[in-house]
């Protein structure tokens, strides 16, 4: 071999210059560290727990990631309708959605799961579940085939009924066209209520209301005040059913692709914003009261009895529509021994 003047081998020199080169190179960990990720987060809904809880989640992210992550947020369904919304995250243009898990039975049907009717008897029972580690581990799961990865599952209180005319006894459902989401388990709790179930994406409630093109909509009272319902139907009856389950969902690529340590900081935030969220959820219902009865609106429950015979003709729904799917029998059954354990 040739020396150099030095009295090193060429090839060794060589060797030596390329060792120090890779050392001075950064590594790809490092080099993603001053890197900025945008997460565009969006929701139905505006001024109500799932914008709150994007709000803190955001909050919370750019915070611990140090800025490494740059959260927007989009209320009101600004970037379409939810099944757009849903589809956006599943292929990436958005990087997460919140909502209702009912909307996604298209994708897999457990997710509908905590959404049959009389499963939970009182809000706090309703919580409870939403923070066990197997119902959430089950829910949190889904979708993972299909480009999704939950994050957060919180409670949003319970389902109302809104209606342009006052419904003060059951009886009084019948022949009624009620919106309600696209879930086998609401389709089937109206038609045993004798009203027809009509199935429709948040934003076209309000314009088929004004339209009479439905006579009232199942849904929850976070959403009818904050979108000026009583101006069309000022007439609410509690009937508590089912339990509103929001989810938290990403897309599971982008979080993937995301150094560890911020696929961490989002895991843990979303969590804890999950949790944090319940005091926030109390005060805003007894708000939400308040505001809709302040505002010309009527608010009314079924009779004890008649809100016991619902309960009990409610009952069997999750079982009986769940047969002939082993994956979501087993899911619902999984939910249920879970209420049991948290009454």
């Amino acid at each position: 071999m040739r020396l150099t003047s030095r009295g090193m081998f060429a090839g060794e020199f060589a060797a030596v210059a390329i060792i120090a080169g890779l050392a001075l190179t950064p590594s790809p960990a490092s080099a993603t560290d001053d890197k900025t990720y945008v997460m565009k987060l969006s929701t139905a809904t505006v001024n109500d727990v799932q914008h709150e809880w994007m709000k803190r989640f955001v909050a919370a992210v750019e915070k611990d990631s140090g800025g490494r992550i740059k959260g927007e947020i989009y209320p009101s369904s600004q970037l379409g309708s939810i099944p757009r919304q849903i589809e956006g995250t599943q292929f990436g243009s958005i990087q997460g959605w919140v909502g209702p898990p009912e909307f996604m039975v298209g994708i897999d049907q457990r997710y509908e799961a905590m959404t049959a009717p009389a499963l939970f008897t009182s809000l706090a029972q309703h919580i409870r579940v939403t923070n066990d580690p197997a119902v959430s581990a089950m829910m949190l799961g889904l979708g993972a085939n299909k480009g999704l990865l939950g994050v957060g599952l919180f409670s949003s209180g319970m389902n109302s009924v809104v209606s342009r005319k006052p419904i003060r006894h059951l009886a009084e459902f019948k022949g009624m066209k009620i919106r309600v989401l696209a879930s086998p388990f609401q389709l089937e709790m109206i038609k045993r209520m004798d009203a027809s179930p009509v199935a429709m994406s948040l934003g076209d409630v309000l314009p088929a209301l004004q339209q009479g093109a439905i006579d009232g909509s199942l849904g929850n009272i976070a959403v009818f005040t904050p979108f000026h319902y009583q101006d069309t139907a000022k007439y609410i009856v509690e009937i508590n059913q089912p339990y509103v389950t929001c989810i938290a969902v990403m897309n599971k690529k982008w979080f993937e692709a995301l150094p560890a340590d911020l696929q961490n900081v989002l895991r843990e935030d979303a969590t804890a914003a999950s949790k944090g969220i319940v005091p926030f959820l109390h005060d805003f219902i007894d708000a939400q009261h308040k505001e809709w009865t302040g505002n010309g609106g009527e608010l009314t429950s079924l009779p004890d009895g008649e809100q016991a015979a619902l309960n009990a003709s409610l009952a069997s729904i999750g079982e009986d529509l769940s047969k002939p799917n082993p994956d979501l029998s087993q899911a619902i059954k999984l939910i249920s021994e879970s209420a049991s354990r948290n009454k």
